[in-house]
């Protein structure tokens, strides 16, 4: 069975996510994530050693939203680079400094989802009758009063939504790092580790409020990686690179499937049972297999 699937991802799911792939490139704001994956028979690897799924996906501008997997033997820059060579926009990222080593061209957009929590991870240690007084509170209710605003600019049209950040959100984020400036928090502590993180990556979380496009988060990539995370809980690992590209190339079309509102195994069966009859050799073929073509048969 695992090599029907395979064969099942070589044949005719590989050219499709290829053209997703195409599509996804053709948006100048994408969001990207990375897990860990365990292969047991990577090249000149051990087993025990780790290797990574990397995500890449459109934004919330998008009518036709794209999800990618890709799987590589490490959590290298060069990756994401490779990836996404000839691309140019904002992309959507944490922290993790791969991600600053990517050409200028790809301006990396921080998350401050990932900032709040290390707020908030420092709170749940002041006991709780110190809690309001503490820097972690105040810290965090910075955060939280930004994504507030953003939940106010929500219903803007892009243009409308930066001229609002602008207005009402960097002065409050301007007065938020200069409170990290002055707060005198101990940078061993986690309170004073969350304050250091916001100091140097401010240039990356200051970044959303030069298009009314881009989120206050990575939150949409991390939703799209978490059913790989789920799914790796139960089959563990991977045998070889092959079966790790494969994972990579079918859970592509049935999340990017699932993001468009279509039933997974109704997509798959159309790719399975139309794909043999077409002249693959001829690459306009391939539109037939695409999600808006089914998508506009589905509904006929």
């Amino acid at each position: 069975m695992s090599n029907w699937m395979l064969r099942c991802a070589q044949d005719w799911l590989e050219p499709v996510y290829e053209r997703l792939k195409g599509l996804l490139l053709e948006h100048d704001v994408l969001h990207a994530d990375e897990t860990t994956l365990q292969v047991l028979r990577e090249p000149g690897k051990t087993a025990q050693s780790k290797s990574y799924m990397w995500l890449y996906r459109t934004s919330g501008d998008t009518e036709h939203p794209v999800v990618l997997y890709d799987y590589q033997p490490s959590r290298k820059a060069e990756h994401p680079a490779r990836f996404l060579e000839g691309w140019r926009g904002y992309l959507h990222a944490d922290g993790y400094e791969g991600y600053h080593r990517l050409p200028d061209d790809m301006a990396v957009v921080g998350c401050w989802a990932h900032l709040r929590r290390k707020f908030d991870e420092a709170l749940k240690i002041v006991p709780t009758e110190a809690r309001e007084d503490s820097l972690a509170f105040v810290g965090k209710r910075y955060c939280d009063k930004l994504f507030e605003l953003e939940r106010d600019f929500a219903d803007l049209s892009p243009e409308r939504r930066c001229e609002k950040r602008m207005e009402i959100s960097k002065p409050l984020m301007e007065t938020f790092f200069a409170w990290t400036d002055s707060c005198g928090a101990v940078p061993k502590l986690p309170v004073g580790k969350a304050v250091h993180y916001a100091q140097s990556q401010r240039k990356y979380l200051e970044r959303y409020l030069l298009d009314g496009r881009l989120e206050i988060s990575n939150n949409r990539a991390e939703r799209s990686i978490k059913p790989f995370v789920i799914g790796r809980k139960n089959w563990l690992f991977a045998n070889t690179p092959r079966g790790a590209k494969a994972s990579a190339v079918i859970y592509s079309v049935i999340e990017t499937a699932k993001e468009n509102g279509l039933k997974p195994y109704d997509y798959l069966k159309h790719i399975f049972r139309t794909a043999p009859n077409l002249n693959l050799k001829n690459p306009d073929q391939w539109d037939l297999l695409m999600l808006h073509h089914f998508k506009t048969t589905a509904m006929a």
